[in-house]
């Protein structure tokens, strides 16, 4: 199961009801932060999160509301004995920043970071995968998609009614079926297929050819939907999206479900005025609200 939280859902602008962004996915031991804008770690504590079980963050660009609780959180880790590499990562510039950043402050104790800037397949496990691709905002900038790959699980109800254990489960994943104590165990019987899940992120772009390719087919698309669709000229201004925009992307890549962040204040006392143009075009599409939390 993958498990997406919600920490921050505002635009440039924080309100009452909406921090700037950040999310987290947490996948096994993987707690993966996308974004850090002010303020996040305060929202690890609303949303009851352990800070130092952060293995990594991704950077999807350097403007203030993404970044600016980066230097808080690092100090909070250093306080608290974080004593793993974190790695971080982002687009072009990523180092010179997180540089210029680090020599900014003053921090209780070292913390031993990999910074990467990158572009497309940049990092693979056994489990899963992460894809970078360029978007257009004016400055480097790029979205990513986290992908689970497919596997064979063992039914662990179905396992507990044998005497099944150790090395022998490893046959019984690879699709082979074993005998054990004089009794024939089908591997089919005891397994079953987990599909890939692929969760793309994409904040503050301007629509371009490239997204919908980069996030085709995925089971959950977040992606910004700054402006509504009165404003469409303003949100080319500023190389942002349109939620009908960030509806018809839903739509032509074949993603399963949307979810609409990075919203304007503008739009606190009236939300639904940008969800409801996405649910015309894209009929599964929520709007994300601070704290929320997903499983895929």
């Amino acid at each position: 199961m993958i498990k997406i939280i919600f920490l921050g859902t505002s635009d440039a602008i924080p309100s009452a009801e909406r921090n700037h962004t950040s999310i987290l996915l947490n996948y096994k031991n993987e707690n993966i932060l996308v974004d850090c804008g002010e303020g996040t770690q305060r929202q690890f504590r609303k949303a009851k999160l352990n800070l130092c079980k952060i293995t990594r963050i991704l950077i999807t660009h350097w403007h203030g509301d993404h970044v600016l609780g980066i230097p808080g959180l690092l100090q909070t880790l250093s306080f608290s004995g974080y004593n793993k590499p974190l790695f971080i990562y982002g687009p072009k510039g990523t180092k010179e920043f997180m540089s210029n950043m680090l020599k900014t402050f003053l921090f209780q104790e070292k913390i031993k970071l990999s910074i990467n800037e990158v572009e497309g397949k940049f990092l693979e496990t056994g489990d899963f995968y992460i894809e970078a691709e360029k978007m257009r905002h004016g400055i480097p900038c790029n979205a990513y998609t986290f992908v689970r790959k497919s596997a064979v699980r063992i039914d662990k109800d179905k396992l507990k009614k044998t005497k099944l254990q150790g090395p022998i489960l490893k046959k019984i994943k690879e699709g082979k079926d074993v005998i054990y104590e004089g009794k024939k165990y089908l591997a089919k019987n005891l397994t079953y297929g987990e599909k890939e899940k692929k969760i793309s992120f994409v904040f503050d772009t301007s629509f371009n050819e490239g997204i919908i390719p980069f996030v085709r087919n995925s089971d959950l698309l977040i992606c910004e939907s700054t402006f509504g669709e009165e404003l469409e000229d303003k949100a080319d201004r500023y190389k942002h999206l349109t939620a009908k925009q960030t509806a018809l992307i839903a739509k032509k890549s074949k993603s399963k479900k949307l979810v609409l962040t990075h919203i304007s204040q503008r739009y606190n006392k009236n939300p639904n005025k940008i969800l409801n143009v996405a649910k015309k075009i894209f009929k599964n599409s929520v709007l994300a609200k601070d704290l929320d939390v997903i499983e895929v």
